[in-house]
């Protein structure tokens, strides 16, 4: 996968996403110490964007245009996280589910066959 693949790699700077966005640096800087976005740091300490973190910028951007305050927003991001966290366990149980049901239809016919099987050869006897 090319890192530019990657919507998960910290790639842009706080200038480069203010810039993108249309926001002030210190708006970034203070989601950043109100936990509502926690980039990455480089190796020189400079936050580091991802295109995930980037589009909830775009949505906390919103909110707080909108008059929310940032323990509202980052209270309904974390709600939105734990959401999708739950939505993809749930996906992943049910996939678990479709392939234990596929195993028991599976093995059902196999103990079919094999009654079947058992019960011919007892009326040959």
């Amino acid at each position: 996968m090319e890192v530019f693949d990657d919507e998960n790699a910290p790639l842009f700077t706080v200038g480069q996403v203010a810039e993108m966005l249309s926001l002030k640096q210190a708006f970034l800087r203070r989601i950043d110490e109100l936990r509502v976005v926690s980039p990455q740091r480089s190796a020189g300490r400079q936050r580091r964007y991802t295109l995930v973190e980037i589009r909830v910028i775009q949505q906390v951007a919103s909110m707080a245009d909108e008059g929310m305050t940032m323990p509202a927003i980052r209270r309904i991001i974390e709600l939105e996280q734990q959401l999708a966290e739950v939505a993809r366990q749930r996906d992943e149980l049910a996939a678990r589910l479709s392939e234990a049901s596929e195993e028991r239809s599976r093995l059902t016919q196999q103990l079919r066959f094999l009654l079947a099987e058992g019960s011919r050869d007892r009326s040959a006897e």
